[in-house]
Order: structure tokens, then C-alpha cells, then sequence
């Protein structure tokens, strides 16, 4: 199989980039290793502005011809920025993923193994840890209180009403097998490339958050989306509250526009 990978960075800590690369071609290795990848590709699509490109091309100078810079194009969201890559690709399987990710070296052998066993599989989301802990990254369908409990309501509250959280945030997934699931993260997710051509990537119309949810909901009515616990990752993003009024903004009008296109669910 081919791998193509694309990662969409804004302004991102170079640090984390390199540490987010650096784990992913070493997974890739890993997956190559074990003779599951006759090649691979990575893109960096940078929405950042033109004065940190200087940086951000020095930070990758290491990876060489392994990671290709797609720049220029300004500040144009993140699923306009990954579906920048779709004419480029000439791969089996895709991978999106996020610059504040890092991801196990065996994460992609795992990964790719449960795709090549199972062709109905249209997407594949990882395990992961975060802040530390467990982190879910799988959800059920969300609700507009939900949404408003885990993103805005103080602590109390969320404690109050835990088990509505509990339930939005699959902590009932099993650690030990794969799981169909509803809806995958954007910050790591794999796809089988032709399913993600047809799906013309994510829609534009979102500039940041719920991409994910509505290319998640699409793709499920081609191919399962599954949880494998074996695909490990660390993400060390998230929660849009504590990022600013501008990403507040953009979370409330993506859910407006995610509610109205899938179906509004208020409780």
C-alpha cells in the first residue's frame, strides 16, 4: 500500500511540529518495516503568514524530500487547507492529522494492518492520551447542551451532569477491540484515499471545527468508521473556550451549521 499524509499548520510551535514529524515518520518506518508500505508522502500545508515561513521551511529542512511545503495560499481553514493536497495524491490511504500530535511507532503498522484485513473500513481513530490521561477522542452524535457542558459550563456543572458528558465522549469504549464508531477527530484520522477523493475532502464551508464530525458522518454511509485501540497517539490540543473569542466564534458557527445539516439535537 501507499500512505499520503497531510498536516495543516497556523502559526504552530515548531517544537511540537517537529516532534509531530519526526514520530510519524518513524511510525512509517516502522509500517514499512513490516513490508505493509511501498511508499509514503507527507505535505505540510501552512496557513500561517509569509514573514514565519523562513522558520517554518528551516524546521523542515531535516526531513528533506520526505515532506513536501505547501504555502501562500493564507489563512483558508483547515479543511480547505488539507483538501489542497487532493489532486497531489496517488496513494491507498490518507492520514490527517494535527501538528500537536505525536504518534506511537507502531501506530501506523496497527492502523494500516486493520484497513488491509477489512475493505469495508473507511476510516480508522486512534487511542489516545491527553493531558496526561486517557483522552476521547471518539464522540456520539452531540447534542446542544452537551456541547455547552463540555466547551462553557464551570466545573460544577459538569460534574453535575457527568454522565451526559460520559456518554458524548465514548468512555465506554472498550480498550481491548475495535469499535464502529460515529464520529472520528480530525487531529488524527486515516482513510482509504479514493473514499476521500469522492467525498471531495472536508466541506469549506467549515473554516475550523465539526469538519471532522460531517466528513465523519459522510464516509459512514460508504465504510465503517472504527476505533482501534492499538493505534496509539498523544495529542496535546483542544478545548476551543480557553483559545479565544475568535475560536468561540468559529465553534459556534460550525455547530449552527453541522446541526443544520445533520439534524438539530438540543437535549
Amino acid at each position: 500500500m501507499k500512505l499520503s499524509a497531510t498536516v495543516v499548520t497556523y502559526r504552530s510551535n515548531l517544537d511540537r511540529l517537529e516532534k509531530a514529524l519526526t514520530s510519524l515518520q518513524a511510525s512509517i518506518d516502522e509500517a514499512r518495516r513490516r513490508g505493509l508500505l511501498s511508499g509514503a508522502s507527507i505535505f505540510v500545508v501552512d496557513n500561517g503568514p509569509s514573514q514565519l515561513l523562513a522558520p517554518l521551511k528551516d524546521a523542515l529542512r531535516p526531513y528533506g524530500n520526505a515532506v513536501r511545503l505547501l504555502h501562500g495560499h493564507g489563512n483558508i481553514g483547515y479543511g480547505r487547507a488539507n483538501n489542497l493536497v487532493l489532486p497531489e495524491l496517488d496513494s491507498d490511504l490518507h492520514l490527517v492529522m494535527n501538528p500537536d500530535v505525536e504518534v506511537a511507532r507502531d501506530a501506523i503498522a496497527a492502523a494500516l494492518t486493520t484497513m488491509r484485513d477489512d475493505p469495508a473500513i473507511g476510516i480508522v481513530a486512534p487511542a489516545v492520551r491527553d493531558h496526561g490521561g486517557p483522552g476521547h477522542l471518539c464522540k456520539r452524535y452531540p447534542s446542544v447542551w452537551v456541547l455547552f457542558l463540555r466547551g462553557f459550563a464551570p466545573a460544577v456543572m459538569r460534574r453535575r451532569f457527568a454522565r451526559a458528558l460520559d456518554d458524548y465522549e465514548m468512555r465506554d469504549l472498550p480498550a481491548d477491540r475495535n469499535t464502529a464508531v460515529p464520529l472520528a477527530s480530525g487531529c488524527f484520522m486515516l482513510l482509504r484515499t479514493d473514499l476521500f477523493r469522492r467525498l471531495d475532502g472536508f466541506d469549506p464551508r467549515y473554516f475550523m471545527y465539526f469538519e471532522d464530525y460531517d466528513l465523519s458522518l459522510r464516509a459512514a454511509r460508504e465504510g465503517k468508521v472504527l476505533y482501534v485501540p492499538r493505534a496509539r497517539i498523544v495529542h496535546h490540543g483542544g478545548d476551543a473556550a480557553a483559545k479565544g473569542l475568535k475560536h468561540v466564534v468559529w465553534f459556534f458557527r460550525s455547530a449552527c451549521r453541522f446541526f443544520a445539516r445533520h439534524g438539530w439535537r438540543f437535549a
